[in-house]
């Protein structure tokens, strides 16, 4: 075996010992259909919850402090926008996440 043979076989086993790496590491941490709709509810919650709470507190601001404005329709704008920044934090998080694991 000549120095060429021997390149060529260190890179093949280091194709093979990587594709087996990956794939032991895609076992573990198999992702079902239900780990997604999990993760789906979890965001569609953290939008729903802050929405809702801003809009039962300004409904009942309403009815105790009547304004010109809204309170119910103000605080569900801004409970919106807060969850809507809380889901995009948390899917940053999980994608920074993803690419950290690729690298390693």
């Amino acid at each position: 075996m000549d120095d060429s043979d021997k390149g060529n076989v260190n890179d093949l086993s280091h194709t093979v010992s990587e594709k087996a790496k990956r794939k032991l590491k895609a076992k573990r941490e198999h992702r079902s259909v239900w780990s997604g709709l999990g993760m789906f509810g979890l965001i569609g919650w953290s939008i729903v919850v802050p929405t809702l709470s801003g809009t039962a507190l300004g409904i009942w601001l309403d009815r105790k402090y009547p304004q010109t404005f809204s309170w119910a329709l103000t605080l569900l704008i801004l409970g919106l926008f807060l969850g809507c920044l809380l889901a995009w934090q948390w899917v940053e998080n999980e994608h920074n996440d993803i690419n950290e694991e690729e690298n390693e």
